[in-house]
């Protein structure tokens, strides 16, 4: 075998690693994607699970200033006079209506 044979042998070997890392990153490459997709996923449910639960902690943190916390008792109060005001105006519109 000739020195350009040997060559042409090299080549062919080093096409045929650099065609099968190709591949490998490709089917990485796919992978990760797919990874992300699943990830990104999860994400979107922990997102709204985080919503939901903020909502029921606000809810809570409400129920307990009306059973005589004293955490938030002032916003529940302030939200209370709010709650008040508005039924007021509400009455106030219906009387005039008659």
């Amino acid at each position: 075998m000739n020195h350009s044979e040997e060559q042409v042998k090299e080549i062919e070997k080093n096409v045929v690693l650099l065609l099968n890392k190709l591949k490998d990153n490709y089917l990485l490459i796919q992978s990760l994607q797919s990874k992300l997709k699943e990830l990104e996923s999860s994400n979107l449910i922990f997102s709204e699970e985080i919503s939901l639960l903020k909502q029921k902690n606000k809810s809570l943190s409400v129920a307990n200033s009306l059973l005589g916390s004293d955490e938030n008792n002032g916003d529940t109060k302030e939200k209370i006079n709010i709650l008040i005001k508005e039924i007021d105006t509400c009455i106030n519109q219906l009387e005039s209506s008659f």
